[in-house]
């Protein structure tokens, strides 16, 4: 398969400014901190095709959850010029609420997941509700929906979405959470989503709260780094410094939308 290159856009859609550090790293001594987390999505696009990564959550989950829905995910797309209607290729990165909503607004889109989370979401996992509390049972019923029209491309493992696009099943925090690696004209970049909420999960080590299981999620950690050949070239799935660290689009999109195919603005 010849190998393309990409432009890669991170776009905040919500916000949740007033949470701790607790709720954010394991076995943390600063539980009082402040933890904000955003909400992203993720284009990926060339000349030739474009992917959207992850469908986010709707103005129901935001009032049910206490989540602040800035913008829609449908509005957040148009952002940079992308139709949602339009899409035929998306990727799911884990069926939890804030990645799994919205679904019906991408009519075309053929949903690349992997088995094991489909499995997971669907199994005797959900019965406890330590595990089904990020789950919406709209979105998981509305992924069986799309299974049953033909629409979603299972992945065990490894797999290819389109030139230079690849998923990997990383887990931890789900059975079946999957990473985005995605070639651009500055090397390989790789969008973790919930492989690491924040840099400093990997970085430090530190997992996140939300697990199913501790070691995989610690030899995720590693995976991704090794996917992306360094640590500067990991972009967490929740982290507000992605958009401290990567410029925006352009003058009107600060703090919206920014550029994840350039080099880092930190030098560290």
């Amino acid at each position: 398969m010849t190998v393309e290159n990409y432009e890669i856009f991170a776009i905040k859609y919500a916000e949740h400014a007033d949470r701790k550090r607790v709720e954010n790293f394991l076995l943390d001594d600063d539980h009082d901190a402040p933890g904000p987390l955003d909400f992203v999505l993720w284009v990926i696009r060339n000349e030739h095709r474009t992917i959207v990564v992850d469908t986010g959550f709707d103005e129901t989950e935001s009032r049910n959850r206490g989540r602040e829905l800035i913008r829609s995910p449908t509005e957040a797309l148009a952002v940079v010029g992308v139709e949602a209607a339009s899409v035929d290729t998306v990727v799911i990165t884990h069926l939890h609420f804030d990645h799994a909503g919205s679904m019906g607004a991408f009519g075309k889109a053929r949903f690349h997941l992997q088995a094991a989370e489909m499995a997971f979401a669907t199994g005797p996992c959900m019965c406890h509700g330590l595990f089904r509390e990020a789950y919406s049972a709209e979105h998981v019923c509305a992924m069986v929906r799309n299974v049953y029209s033909g629409r979603v491309m299972f992945h065990d493992g490894d797999g290819a979405v389109a030139p230079g696009v690849t998923v990997h099943k990383i887990g931890g925090h789900t059975r079946g959470v999957q990473s985005v690696r995605v070639m651009t004209g500055t090397g390989p970049v790789v969008l973790a989503s919930d492989g690491s909420h924040y840099y400093e999960n990997f970085e430090t080590r530190k997992v996140f709260p939300t697990v199913i299981d501790v070691e995989d999620s610690l030899k995720g950690y590693a995976r991704l780094e090794d996917l992306a050949g360094s640590r500067r070239r990991v972009v967490p799935g929740h982290d507000p410094l992605v958009f401290k660290r990567y410029p925006a689009m352009n003058a009107s999109t600060q703090g919206v939308a920014h550029r994840l195919d350039v080099d880092r603005l930190d030098p560290a």
